[in-house]
């Protein structure tokens, strides 16, 4: 697409490949640049280093955003220390994360917030979510919860380090990334999502020597490689959407350098670091047991180390052996910012660098197959012999998924049983096709049997009795057994998964009914072009009714689920 002109939003603006890519994306003269960074005086800083830089461009042509896009706005410049060790935060915290996504959960992300105000035509992600997930160490939870057990604690503790357990699941809070970052982008209408991802390692493999602990690999990095690959499926999933934003990613396989090179102080997490007196009196004695964490801590000079280093920005400051080592031939070796930045804007333009992994992903996975589609007929025809040798109608199981398949297979076999046609069941009377639908499954016990033992309770036509096994799939368990019962719920309910025998779904399903022959009828009879599938005769001239072909149309058109790509 064309750059110009077009508001760009890139997310980690102030690191190392972000710094890049803000520089790359100046000179293809976007309306707006939007930077971003985890904290204030990085994004204000970097925002008026720029203005610096480029005297020439409007004075709002910089925007600065700081704070953290995985949290709830209200959350987002506080430490995630804090949010979990706050119990009240902390809960907001989990229900953000574990329950299901609604409006509110949505709106009240800041990133939601920030794409919904800045509306991006074009957002580049250079935050290393991978690590910022990982890193939070599931594993050092899993320490503290088992021996918090150990302790026989209070219930008001194990509580506490359980809620933390459970926020600092990987792949919720992926899932809830993704969820929130897809529906953002949807009502911004952003044109292009393109994701700097990582392959965790470097590029390397499980022989990789630079690990976090004796552990070789340790499980934090392994950790941050498996996010990194299910972001990537994720992404991957986003890209077959139809109507939403083109979804891209780029992911380096080797250390990204640098930033600057320079003698400075030394910091970690953003503090310096302190030299310890060093004093041979200091020497500990090894004997029965080595304390790694000491009650009393040893004296500092008063002075931080200070060296020569090589800044790669978010992945870390090196010593020049460090740096000497991870890039020599056979190790990490190294990629520069400004390279990855290049391919990122060419791909933007719709160019082609081999580099965009979605793509790759679209080219490698094998696809439906002819021979299968071939087959497919074979299959169908099969089971609707055997259906009438043994004298059954197989509808649906509730094994496939979700409900709300099982529910439509079953109402449009009802009203196939009590009419037979299309056209007749357009020329129906609702009111009339909901007592025949009831006095059937009155009278027919193994069929009413055969739906609610599946998990699908039946709603009379009255709106208010219902029919159901041992078992109910919708609503589903949430860990409260009653629930309290409004018109609103039984709606819902309804809608996903009871088969409902109200006046007003019969209306619906002559409304489906309808559009499908209407859609059918346009498609000219001398048109025999490769066009259109879902031809009359597609649809037996509107006679037979084939119920799986039904439900199918309703996917594509009314639940938006077609298939994008082969």
């Amino acid at each position: 697409m064309d750059i110009q002109n077009k508001t760009v939003l890139i997310l980690g603006a102030w690191g190392l490949v972000g710094n890049a890519l803000t520089r790359k994306f100046i000179s293809e003269k976007p309306k707006q640049i939007i930077v971003t960074s985890l904290k204030k005086e990085e994004a204000e800083g970097y925002a008026e280093q720029l203005r610096t830089e480029f005297p020439n461009l409007p004075d709002d042509y910089f925007i600065p955003w700081w704070g953290n896009i995985f949290v709830r706005n209200e959350f987002k410049d506080t430490d995630r220390f804090e949010i979990l060790n706050d119990p009240e935060k902390r809960k907001i915290l989990m229900k953000d994360i574990m329950e299901e996504m609604t409006p509110d959960v949505l709106e009240a992300s800041a990133l939601y917030q920030l794409i919904d105000k800045y509306k991006p035509d074009i957002i580049v992600d250079s935050i290393n979510s991978a690590t910022g997930i990982a890193y939070q160490d599931i594993y050092t939870t899993y320490h503290t919860i088992t021996k918090t057990i150990e302790n026989n604690p209070s219930k008001e503790a194990l509580a506490a380090e359980t809620e933390k357990l459970l926020c600092t699941q990987y792949i919720p809070q992926l899932i809830r990334h993704v969820q929130i970052l897809y529906n953002s982008m949807n009502k911004a209408e952003t044109k292009i999502y393109l994701k700097i991802g990582t392959s965790g390692t470097g590029g390397m493999g499980l022989n990789i020597p630079y690990t976090h602990s004796e552990e070789k690999p340790s499980r934090v990095l392994l950790s941050k490689s498996s996010v990194a690959g299910a972001h990537t499926l994720l992404l991957f999933l986003m890209g077959r959407t139809p109507e939403g934003a083109i979804t891209k990613e780029i992911k380096p396989t080797g250390a990204i350098a640098w930033k600057r090179i320079t003698f400075d102080e030394i910091t970690k997490r953003g503090k310096p670091i302190q030299l310890v007196d060093a004093s041979m009196e200091n020497i500990l004695s090894l004997k029965d047991e080595l304390s790694l964490n000491l009650d009393k801590k040893f004296n500092v000079t008063g002075e931080n180390l200070k060296s020569v280093f090589i800044d790669t920005g978010e992945n870390g400051t090196f010593s020049r052996g460090e740096f000497e080592a991870i890039s020599a031939e056979g190790q990490m070796e190294y990629v520069t910012p400004e390279e990855i930045a290049s391919d990122a804007i060419y791909e933007i333009k719709g160019g082609n660098t081999g580099h965009d992994i979605i793509n790759a992903l679209d080219n490698a996975t094998l696809e439906p197959t002819y021979r299968a589609g071939y087959l497919q007929h074979t299959a169908v025809q099969k089971l609707e012999e055997l259906e009438e040798l043994h004298g059954v109608s197989s509808v649906a199981f509730e094994l496939l998924g979700p409900p709300r398949l099982s529910k439509l297979l079953h109402e449009l076999n009802l009203i196939k049983r009590v009419v037979g046609e299309m056209q007749k069941i357009v020329a129906a009377d609702a009111a009339q096709l909901s007592n025949d639908t009831y006095d059937l499954i009155v009278e027919d016990e193994k069929l009413r049997s055969e739906i609610i033992s599946i998990g699908i309770p039946i709603l009379m036509a009255d709106g208010k009795s219902l029919l159901r096994g041992n078992e109910m799939k919708i609503p589903p368990f949430r860990g409260e057994n009653k629930l309290k019962i409004t018109k609103d719920k039984i709606d819902l309910w309804a809608h996903d998964g009871w088969v409902d025998l109200r006046i007003g779904n019969m209306e619906i399903w002559k409304k489906r009914i309808q559009s499908i022959m209407d859609e059918a009828i346009q498609i000219a009879e001398n048109d025999t072009s490769s066009l259109h599938v879902r031809t009359k005769k597609y649809w037996n001239n509107f006679k037979q009714i084939d119920i799986g072909k039904v439900v199918s149309w309703i996917f594509i058109h009314e639940e938006k689920g077609k298939r994008m790509k082969a």
